[in-house]
This record gives C-alpha cells, sequence and structure tokens, in this order.
C-alpha cells in the first residue's frame, strides 16, 4: 500500500469551508483527477462542511489524503465531537433531519463516493468516510490477493507541513508486513529518519521483525532516530511476530471480536531509540492471529489510555474509521500523530 500522510484542515465554522475546498481542488487537480471526480469532491466537501456548522458545536476537521495503487483517489475523512446521532442508518435517508432542513446532506455524501462509511454515537461524536477514485478500476489481482484490511491516520503536528511519524504496509501472498515509526521530535529532522527507516524496512521485508529494527538501526545513525514497532503477520502459520523499540505502543483484539477491555494483549517494546542505543539482544515475539483479530498500533501523539469498548458495532467499520475514531477522540494535538489498525477480511 502507497501510504500518504493527511492534510488536516479545521472547520471551525462555515467560513472555513471555501478554504477547504479550493485546496482539496488543488490535490485532487494535482493527480489527475478528472472534472467530474473533482465535483463529486465538491459536494463531499462542502457537505461535511455544512453539517459540522449545523451539528457541531466546536465545529471538527477534515483530514484529507491522496489513495495510491490499487486505487488511486481521494480519501476525505469528517470528525466531530459532536451530539451525535441515536440513529445513524436512518440520518443517511434523504428527507430526514435532526434541524427541519432538506436533509440531504449524508445521502449526498454517501451517492458521490465509491467507498464511504459513517460512524456515529451519542455522546461520542460522528466520523464519516468517503473515498472517491480516478477511476473503478482495480489494479489487476489486488483485490484477490489481499486477505487484510489496513486503514490508518497519518498527521503531522499542528501548524507542521512534514510528518515525523512513518508507517509502511507490504501485503503478499504470504501475509503483511507493517512498520510504525515515530521520529524523534516533529518536522523536517523528524521525517527524515523516519522515511529513511521505511525505505531500509522496504527494500528487505521479509527479515524477521527484530532482524529488521536492527538493520534499520544501523542504517539510521545519522539521524535524529526513531522508535518503531516492525511486524509480520502470517496468513499460513497464523501467527503475528513483532518486535518494537521505544515508546511506541499496541494492543492485539481477539479472537472473539467484542473488542472489549478484558479482550486484548498489549504490544510491548524494548527500551531504546532505533539509530541511537538499542539492546545487544533483540528478540521477535509472537502472538496467535486469526478471523476476528485486530492489530492497532500508534505513536506517542495518541494517549495510551484509550479503551475501545466504549465504541459500539466497531466491527461493523472500516479500519480506517476506527483510526479516525481513536485519533479524534485521543490525539494529544501536540505532536505528530500516527494510528494504524489491522485485521483479516471476512
Amino acid at each position: 500500500m502507497d501510504v500518504k500522510q493527511h492534510q488536516r484542515f479545521l472547520i471551525p465554522d462555515k467560513s472555513y469551508a471555501s478554504i477547504a475546498k479550493r485546496e482539496v481542488t488543488r490535490i485532487a487537480e494535482g493527480i489527475g483527477m478528472s472534472a467530474n471526480g473533482v465535483g463529486k469532491l465538491n459536494i463531499v466537501v462542502a457537505e461535511m462542511a455544512s453539517n459540522l456548522s449545523k451539528h457541531a458545536a466546536l465545529g471538527g476537521e477534515l483530514l484529507v489524503r491522496v489513495l495510491g495503487a490499487p486505487q488511486p483517489g481521494i480519501e476525505v475523512i469528517c470528525l466531530d465531537s459532536g451530539p451525535g446521532m441515536a440513529d445513524p442508518s436512518k440520518m443517511q435517508e434523504d428527507g430526514v433531519s435532526t434541524l427541519g432542513t432538506a436533509g440531504e446532506g449524508l445521502g449526498a455524501i454517501k451517492r458521490q463516493s465509491d467507498v464511504f462509511d459513517l460512524y456515529s454515537q451519542q455522546s461520542v461524536g460522528t466520523v464519516i468516510l468517503s473515498r472517491i477514485f480516478l477511476n473503478n478500476k482495480t489494479t489487476p489481482g489486488a483485490q484477490a490477493a489481499s486477505h487484510y484490511d489496513v486503514g490508518y491516520v497519518l498527521v503531522p503536528k499542528p501548524k507542521e507541513t512534514l510528518c515525523g511519524d512513518g508507517l509502511a504496509i507490504l501485503e503478499h501472498e504470504k501475509g503483511v508486513y507493517l512498520l510504525a515509526l515515530d521520529g524523534l521530535g516533529h518536522g523536517a529532522s523528524a521525517h527524515e529518519a523516519s522515511q529513511l527507516a521505511v525505505q531500509v524496512f522496504t527494500s528487505s521485508p521479509a527479515l524477521l521483525p527484530a532482524d529488521a529494527l536492527r538493520n534499520i538501526h544501523q542504517s539510521i545513525k545519522r539521524t535524529r532516530g526513531a522508535v518503531g514497532i516492525a511486524a509480520n503477520i502470517s496468513t499460513r502459520s497464523n501467527r503475528l511476530s513483532y518486535c518494537g523499540i521505544g515508546n511506541i505502543a499496541g494492543k492485539l483484539y481477539g479472537p472473539d471480536g467484542s473488542y472489549g477491555s478484558s479482550s486484548y494483549k498489549n504490544i510491548i517494546s524494548y527500551n531504546g531509540i532505533l539509530g541511537h542505543n538499542i539492546p545487544t539482544t533483540l528478540n521477535s515475539q509472537e502472538l496467535e492471529w486469526g478471523r476476528h483479530r485486530m492489530l492497532i498500533l500508534h505513536s506517542d501523539g495518541l494517549k495510551s489510555r484509550w479503551d475501545l469498548s466504549k465504541y459500539q458495532a466497531l466491527n461493523r467499520h472500516l479500519p480506517s474509521t476506527i483510526a479516525a475514531l481513536l485519533y479524534k477522540d485521543h490525539s494529544r494535538q501536540t505532536d505528530d500523530a500516527l494510528v494504524v489498525v489491522c485485521r483479516s477480511k471476512p
């Protein structure tokens, strides 16, 4: 998967909608999206901004990223901590409104989207995800070979343009390789460290996770350094193998799919900093993988005290939506933020 960072647009009130539309249009035209696709995207952004101004007293934000192969396009995620909806499915029907308006907003977003997901819960707020592709043709064999749904949120520190966190997602016929990173600090130097680590990892992804981190450690010594977790999920053995260095966290949920507070195992990392100091002895750890299991990894841009049991029916939603929920409710807003969610397809 081609990983791109999200661009963040704060929408404190409806006057900011035109700024967001203009910038999203520029991004879409920059990747060659057709006038028809840009038109759909403008409708999506306008309706999202309108919903924020009507229903979220404190406004909200849009996260926008370019989608790479196998289906290039644009992803827009709308976040708010407003009152939430009692019946999200009903609110997607045209003509249904809580404010006496035309009630076309969510329905319009869904119609324009190639992929649409809506999570809303009273006292939690709302996440709306829309993806619009350049075309509807997938790279041949890409979907057939995919055994996993992987989604993420990757956002720079407020007022920064480059994200110091990094991510690699490499799916193959035997499973999927993941690397979640946090370059020390933020800005250009942190970005340089994390991106060099990603390049090193993707050049030799089949290494055992502990060996992959040793390789990264040797290769980024002239950078600021980073912390990270390397993981390999094997389709054949149904095992998760991982190794972590430093202050980066993870949880493995399952196999009951309940996401309760007692249904996960913590992903434990060694002390150290890649590129500076790591333990002499590093071992990859293994946990059982299988249907209904879900892995969440995140940088310290996310507060550690989060609990999935507060969110209803998460198993019905996309991994990117789950990542966005965690970002919305637990981001520190003082650092780069990475949340990646991986689970097996049904």
